[in-house]
């Protein structure tokens, strides 16, 4: 793919986010979608690709569309970056031409989410399980202690990312959480799973979010500002946590971005907004070194002298992220909505003079990877 070769012409989540009791799971996809056509003023002929987490032919289903290229990768919650990037692809090959990028997810209320019982027999549930790590929270604090030792890092740098996160959220309205805190909250907020308190993992809400994808060509028939793709990547590392080749940093982080740097032809040094999937609070942690844009155990530091946050040199999670804006349970889509509202200059907020930026997503325990480099002008 050239670097700008393809734009994402529409973008917008459901009407809310948040608690959400009275929508169904295929309601929130449906709702998004119908706002990211709205948006590029696009109807349902006029949408030849469906792409989503496991959903896509439903959702084609209930909107009236007949693709000829569909999209099913269900790779957690960066399945949406990776998403983006076989849309570029597909364009490129011709076997589509506007590619619709669906999620919708009943994470808090579970209206029309599926049962699904631990798999016993899986790599998790034999080695892991059965020495009480369940679920993301005891996952998730398998790598991040090594993260911190190694690093020279402090449980306080983990807690200045939440408190730097917040700075942002309290400037949007969409927010769950809103009120500024500090590293004194944080410790003072109920323990989940040593050492994450409550206010450094993530929400559970309800939302969607939709994209559409299409050659640059054809952006100048649209009325929005379009935001042009420049790289992307994508990898994976582990099924379980607990078999990271090195639990300092993720291998999939690493080489995702390193594929998304080639491809775009940039370096951090020429990134002005950055959004990191931060489904816990040493997730921008990872980010910022693996991606380059530190070196090896300057992340703490970094977030809490103040460089991410607003004002700051590298704007970082500017919606608040999945800590205080919202996390249904797969957040990347989220994640490049903030992307293109900042590059088109419409968020909440606003950085000024927004013309890069880069969004990392991760997908399960750092299972999966992908990466997308987004610019408001071709190269």
């Amino acid at each position: 793919m050239k670097p700008g070769s393809i734009a994402i012409v529409g973008a917008a989540e459901t009407d809310e986010v948040g608690k959400l009791p009275n929508h169904s799971q295929i309601h929130l996809h449906v709702e998004a979608a119908r706002n990211a056509m709205r948006d590029a003023q696009l109807d349902v002929g006029d949408i030849d690709g469906i792409a989503g987490a496991g959903a896509s032919i439903e959702v084609a289903w209930h909107l009236g569309i007949k693709p000829t290229y569909v999209d099913t990768t269900a790779v957690g919650g960066t399945s949406f970056l990776l998403h983006v990037r076989h849309a570029a692809a597909a364009i490129t090959a011709g076997h589509a031409k506007t590619v619709l990028i669906t999620h919708g997810e009943s994470g808090r209320s579970r209206n029309g989410v599926p049962g699904r019982a631990p798999d016993a027999s899986g790599p998790s549930g034999q080695y892991e399980a059965p020495y009480g790590v369940f679920g993301p929270p005891s996952m998730f604090t398998v790598p991040v202690l090594r993260f911190l030792k190694d690093r020279g890092l402090t449980q306080d740098h983990l807690a200045e990312v939440a408190v730097a996160q917040r700075r942002w959220s309290s400037q949007v309205p969409r927010a769950m959480m809103r009120d500024l805190i500090t590293v004194e909250d944080v410790y003072a907020s109920r323990m989940i799973a040593y050492p994450f308190h409550i206010l450094e993992v993530c929400l559970v809400t309800d939302g969607g979010g939709a994209l559409i994808v299409t050659s640059a060509e054809r952006a100048k028939d649209f009325p929005t500002k379009p935001v042009y793709l420049l790289g992307s990547g994508e990898s994976m590392e582990t099924p379980i946590v607990s078999q990271m080749d090195d639990f300092a940093t993720s291998g999939g982080f690493t080489r995702s971005s390193n594929s998304a740097w080639t491809e775009s032809g940039l370096s951090p040094k020429d990134i002005d907004h950055l959004m990191v999937y931060d489904a816990f609070a040493h997730l921008p942690l990872y980010g910022l070194e693996d991606l380059g844009f530190v070196g090896k155990g300057e992340s703490g530091d970094f977030v809490a002298e103040g460089h991410t946050s607003p004002g700051g040199k590298l704007p970082m999670n500017t919606n608040g992220g999945g800590l205080s804006y919202t996390h249904s349970g797969m957040y990347g889509m989220y994640a490049i909505q903030e992307s293109v509202r900042q590059l088109r200059g419409e968020a909440a907020a606003q950085v000024p003079n927004v013309k890069t930026s880069f969004v990392q997503g991760v997908g399960g325990m750092f299972m999966a990877a992908g990466s997308l480099v987004l610019a408001n002008e071709q190269p």
